[in-house]
């Protein structure tokens, strides 16, 4: 299949053959459902605690006697019904990791791209380089390809510190390396905008 490819000016500079395979496939949903799910799973910490009755300081001394006060037996100031005291059935740490089988992780990432392609999403960049660190180049490439207003992510073949931080600040945008972006990624972007370089990369990635 074919796609246009521009320059930075948002001119037309020709076509590239994309792999059907992967820009081309009718979208998996419960392949994508599961990637998001893991994605999201695994990003959690699971940190979150509260203190039990005996992990809350104070509470060795009984309050008061048992009998003859005319008040509710009291054993500790600790207690989970007094102020100050333990928590009843609180979280406790754990793991929320899951685990995802490599090949329908990279179905769902094919999902993704192929659906993104559909809807007419998916704009490719003829590769180019800065000099410096300019904000200002990245946002007239994507004012020039008409993507203002919409949430990107921009992948790129691979690490470059002065495209990548030009483009940080940018409101919406995320820039990633072809080889590290998630069906996630790709789903939680209304845009996708690829360097040219970058898709020999992902055919490698999800062949």
């Amino acid at each position: 299949m074919q796609a246009e490819v521009y320059n930075k000016d948002g001119q037309s500079a020709g076509t590239i053959d994309l792999n059907s395979s992967i820009f081309g496939i009718t979208p998996n949903e419960a392949a994508m459902h599961m990637a998001v799910v893991f994605h999201l799973a695994n990003k959690r910490q699971g940190t979150r605690k509260t203190k039990i009755r005996s992990e809350v300081s104070g509470g060795g001394k009984k309050p008061w006697k048992q009998k003859g006060r005319g008040t509710a037996r009291a054993g500790s100031t600790r207690s989970p019904i007094w102020v100050g005291g333990g928590t009843i059935h609180g979280p406790k740490p754990q793991l929320f990791h899951k685990k995802l089988n490599k090949k329908v992780n990279r179905l769902a990432r094919r999902s993704a791209l192929s659906s993104r392609v559909a809807e007419n999403n998916f704009k490719i960049v003829e590769d180019f380089n800065l000099n410096e660190f300019k904000t200002k180049e990245i946002a007239n490439v994507i004012k020039n390809l008409q993507l203002t207003d919409n949430s990107i992510l921009f992948i790129i073949p691979e690490h470059n510190e002065h495209i990548f931080k030009s483009a940080r600040n940018i409101n919406k945008l995320d820039i990633k390396p072809a080889d590290q972006i998630s069906t996630y990624d790709i789903l939680s972007h209304k845009k996708i905008l690829l360097f040219k370089g970058s898709i020999e990369k992902i055919e490698q990635v999800l062949n």
